[in-house]
């Protein structure tokens, strides 16, 4: 598991995007690791350190070919 810092304008999505590349799935697992974010506006304040889950596996979606 990996501690960040809080940028100016951070979101939890926004951090999983940077960190991750990705949110699907990992914005949860974040927040469940970090209850004390609950407390904040959507926009985190500069300086909150969150913990972040070790990298997930990103599940791929089945694609659908409905024309050949």
């Amino acid at each position: 598991m990996r501690i960040v810092s809080t940028l100016q304008g951070d979101t939890v999505d926004l951090i999983c995007l940077r960190y991750f590349s990705f949110t699907g799935g990992v914005t949860e697992q974040v927040m469940d690791l970090n209850p004390h974010l609950v407390g904040y506006d959507l926009v985190l304040p500069t300086g909150v350190d969150i913990q972040l889950p070790d990298a997930p596996e990103r599940t791929q979606k089945q694609v659908i070919q409905l024309w050949t």
